[in-house]
């Protein structure tokens, strides 16, 4: 650690840093973070990935340059989804750099930064990057000692055989299911297609083109944006629908009759297959109930943490839990790393659907039901006020802190809390009804509006 006697700016949000290409990430921003990353590090060699953004050449070469610089070699793993590179560091023993937006738009990149486990790059850590950027103090090697680029390009085979060892392939195999995948034109292009079709599926793809502009549709995963998706599962003709975001990190589902299934119910799902008396389960406190009751079921204990794959997934690590994740799709599996996987999440649901020889509707008509709402709206004055107004005018009959406010009214609940990378409030409810969810959103949004 870096003795600093004053925090420097802010450079690292809840998933990296993030920007535009040429305005918030030049060329000389990047190379002062990788400097900085080659200096913190103190370490022979980093691995490098990327997504498919057009801009990712460009700071990849900036911030490989200044790592470069400090004496530290770069492992080229190529353009590969973030859960392939995290794979390789968790294997390998070595830090990592991935150049990525996961799934904010086209116009912005990233630099996020891999532990030798695996996981996000702790705080404190990140906090030493930041403090070396600033004061410049960066260290220099001479040329004969300068860092050397080299190439691994077997890391997504590696990392779907990682996946492979995980789940019963034979079973799956077996099925021969019937899958379409919509990587988005995003890391997933190649990794996806080729880990469904080593298991024996019939595979029909969807934007599986790397395309930094994301032409086809928009990288987040939503149902306004699966609209093609959406229509081929609806001929009936398929088992299993399947989209990624831009970096792959996260999978959310659509089933056989064409209907979009909701990050937190895949979780749901995957928890009571997967846990059972004894096992730990870490969520941030927006996911549904549903996945309280099936822990309790199971008799799994549940351990609830502040929004932010970060977070669960180091908190996961402490507990030793066997699964976690968010309502977004993002699910994390200890057996094969902590970290949100977007095909490890895949290969989990379809090894399920063949165990139980059931229609993956079957399975989610089984969990229990609550509705679900998610929206945002702009935080145009100090949170602290907007938090008081909310406490004082809110009627709640319960309230939790731990990220934000998460009240308990008596119809549903609701959590908002300010985003960690946006001016905006997030706001999420849950009810029993679809229009109840929505209600409940908006009496708060009414009230935190000035």
């Amino acid at each position: 650690m870096i003795n600093k006697d004053q925090k420097a700016r802010r450079l690292f949000g809840t998933n990296g840093i993030r920007g535009v290409p040429n305005e918030d990430l030049t060329p000389e921003f990047c190379a002062s973070v990788g400097k900085a990353i080659g200096t913190v590090f103190q370490t022979k060699n980093i691995a490098m990935g990327r997504d498919t953004r057009v801009s990712g050449e460009m700071i990849w070469s900036a911030v490989e340059a200044g790592i470069l610089s400090t004496g530290v070699g770069v492992t080229d793993l190529g353009i590969l989804p973030t859960p392939a590179i995290q794979y390789y560091c968790k294997v390998h023993g070595v830090y990592g750099v991935i150049i990525t937006a996961s799934h904010n738009p086209p116009k912005f990149n990233g630099i996020k930064c891999i532990d030798k486990d695996g996981t996000e790059l702790r705080r404190e850590n990140e906090e030493d990057i930041e403090f070396t950027v600033e004061h410049g103090e960066f260290k220099k090697a001479e040329g004969k000692n300068m860092g050397q680029r080299t190439f691994y390009p077997a890391a997504v085979e590696d990392y779907i055989e990682g996946i492979k060892r995980i789940i019963t392939p034979e079973n799956v195999k077996k099925a021969a299911f019937k899958v379409v995948v919509d990587t988005g034109n995003g890391a997933s292009f190649r990794s996806s297609p080729e880990l469904l079709t080593g298991l024996n599926c019939r595979v029909v793809t969807l934007n599986a083109n790397p395309d930094g502009n994301f032409t086809s549709r928009n990288s987040e995963p939503k149902p306004e944006n699966l609209g093609e998706l959406i229509s081929l599962m609806k001929t009936g003709k398929f088992d299993l629908g399947v989209a990624h975001d831009g970096d792959a990190d996260r999978c959310v589902f659509v089933d056989e009759n064409g209907n979009f299934v909701d990050g937190d119910r895949s979780l749901a799902l995957i928890v009571k297959y997967f846990t059972s008396r004894g096992s730990k389960v870490v969520t941030p406190v927006s996911s549904s109930d549903a996945i309280e009751e099936v822990c309790n079921k199971n008799g799994a204990v549940l351990v609830k943490t502040k929004v932010g794959a970060p977070i669960v997934s180091r908190t996961m690590i402490k507990e030793k839990a066997l699964v976690g994740g968010e309502e977004n799709g993002g699910i994390i599996y200890g057996r094969h790393q902590y970290c949100r996987d977007g095909a490890m999440a895949m290969a989990l649901v379809l090894d399920l659907m063949a165990r139980e020889k059931k229609k993956i509707s079957v399975l989610l008509d089984e969990l229990p039901k609550y509705s679900m709402y998610k929206t945002s709206t702009e935080l145009n004055e100090d949170w602290n006020e907007v938090r008081k107004r909310i406490l004082n005018k809110a009627g709640a009959e319960e309230i939790d802190f731990t990220d934000g406010l998460k009240l308990y009214l008596r119809e549903g609940w609701v959590l908002a809390r300010p985003s960690g990378t946006e001016p905006i409030m997030r706001v999420f409810a849950q009810a029993k009804t679809d229009a109840k969810a929505k209600e409940l959103a908006d009496f708060i949004i009414g009230i935190a509006s000035p």
